[in-house]
């Protein structure tokens, strides 16, 4: 290799200034990066810094990253897929039977579950307390043991809620006779499902069986689900992308925080209630109103919908869905299909309940993150600081969080909107690329189940995704990209 000359420099007799004199003789200014203990010590010497917030792309994606950053699909695939997601108006159109609009799914005796595809073997305690309660609710087991047995035996197969077009809120249990929100994109066509939400503390999908969990899961399937199907079928399409727009600006961020958004709906919906069903409206009106959650699972549908009209862009390094099944955490790409990548579900750190403590805690579970997926939740906890009272922090995390996100997506969303940051649309469109390149992991805020079945809930919080599933995914796309079939 041959050098170019060294430029000659003159030496001590040369007459005039030094050429390092004006370096030296200016004010020192001081650059660190990726060096906080650094910048700290310096500031306590009242010296001025400019720190950088620099981190090296996760370990084992520099190659990867070449590959499917220079994709030449890559943008123009990217663009597409964030512009069908963001463009989404997904419209609340009725409430019915699993049975009726997931039949396929659940023929065989099968059960769907949130997360990426599990065993009964591999399954946690919530996913199996749950999936003890729908056996027990569905007839098809005598008592508990009985239950297990038949599980543990393979008489009912378990399939994810998001390869049938639907999500499960934490254990995410769907069987034959829970009643469903049907949510149809009016934008793309496409239709999602989510089950109906049963409230806090012991609930099936917190992995709660006990007799007044049953007791209440009949009740919505006698009273709640055909009072709310008779509803929707008087009032007509409910259009979820305008109130979660409006919920945002009232403080919710449609993970953990759904106060407004529920609101919203029971002022939508209780006239028709009233006329629907006069003899039962006051039960099923106060059901309502008594769980700030109720609109989450309505929420999710929506998100559902939207995601899943970016699905399916060949070079799109887009995530469609994120889910954890109380074992594995996994993603889905845009242009990698169905395909589930995964990592080990962390442990939320956040609030608990009662007396519980982190010692109860199960790793993280439920399909809930499609919020996350779609630009809410955790990406929009700037919109809503009286989250942080629930899931631990400072009203400055909050945005923080929300900030930090935007170093990781391909957009922002044109409707979703945070008042606090100049009604910036929120961040959307999680690129794992990005994710690889810069080491930031999607937000994600959450309520933690305990991890023996039958517990329920015992706090809410955080977590952090494993950086497994991205780099997994990275991979996957830069051997599609290398080796295209």
């Amino acid at each position: 290799m041959t050098f170019p000359p060294t430029p000659s420099l003159p030496g001590p007799s040369s007459s005039g200034p030094s050429p390092s004199a004006p370096f030296l003789s200016a004010p020192s200014r001081v650059v660190t990066v990726g060096a906080g203990l650094l910048d700290e010590s310096l500031a306590a010497q009242a010296v001025a810094t400019t720190p950088v917030d620099w981190r090296p792309p996760l370990p084992g994606t520099a190659e990867a990253l070449v590959s499917v950053l220079s994709d030449p699909r890559r943008q123009a695939a990217n663009e597409l897929a964030a512009r069908r997601l963001t463009a989404a108006r997904p419209q609340l159109v009725g409430v019915r039977r699993a049975s009726e609009v997931l039949g396929e799914a659940l023929a065989g005796g099968a059960f769907l579950h949130a997360g990426p595809p599990i065993t009964w073997e591999r399954a946690s305690g919530p996913l199996r307390g749950a999936l003890i309660g729908a056996m027990l609710l569905e007839g098809r087991a005598g008592d508990e043991r009985d239950a297990e047995r038949r599980l543990a035996a393979g008489e009912a197969a378990l399939r994810p809620c998001h390869e049938h077009g639907a999500v499960g809120p934490m254990a995410g249990v769907v069987s034959p006779s829970m009643w469903m929100f049907e949510v149809r994109d009016e934008e793309h066509g496409g239709l999602a499902y989510c089950s109906l939400n049963e409230g806090l503390g012991k609930v099936l999908r917190y992995g709660a069986y006990g007799p007044e969990v049953l007791e209440r899961l009949r009740w919505m399937d006698e009273v709640l689900g055909p009072v709310l199907a008779a509803t929707l079928a008087a009032t007509g399409p409910l259009d979820l992308r305008a109130l979660v727009a409006q919920a945002l600006q009232m403080g919710d961020e449609l993970h953990n925080r759904n106060r407004a958004a529920t609101s919203l709906l029971l002022r939508e919906l209780a006239p028709a209630v009233v006329e629907a069903a006069p003899g039962r409206a006051a039960q099923v009106l106060r059901f309502m109103a008594g769980n700030d959650h109720f609109f989450l699972n309505a929420g999710m549908a929506a998100a559902k919908a939207a995601t899943d009209a970016a699905r399916d862009v060949p070079g799109s390094s887009m995530v469609v869905a994120m889910a954890r099944n109380g074992t594995d955490f996994g993603v889905q790409v845009s242009g990698l299909g169905g395909r589930w990548f995964t990592g080990p579900a962390g442990v939320p750190d956040g609030l608990y309940l009662g007396s519980y403590g982190p010692g109860d805690a199960n790793p993280d579970i439920g399909d809930s993150t499609i919020t996350e997926t779609a630009g809410l939740g955790g990406f929009a906890m700037a919109a809503a600081p009286a989250i942080v009272r629930f899931v631990g922090g400072e009203v400055a995390d909050a945005v923080r969080a929300t900030r930090s996100m935007y170093e990781i997506t391909l957009a922002e969303h044109p409707a979703y909107q945070i008042p606090g940051l100049g009604f910036r649309g929120t961040p959307v469109g999680i690129d794992v690329a990005l994710v690889a390149r810069t080491g930031v992991l999607p937000v994600v805020n959450t309520g933690i189940a305990g991890r023996v079945p039958g517990t329920g809930q015992v706090g809410a919080g955080l977590v952090e995704p494993p950086a497994e599933a991205f780099v997994a995914a990275l991979l996957a796309l830069a051997a599609e990209v290398n080796d295209p079939i």
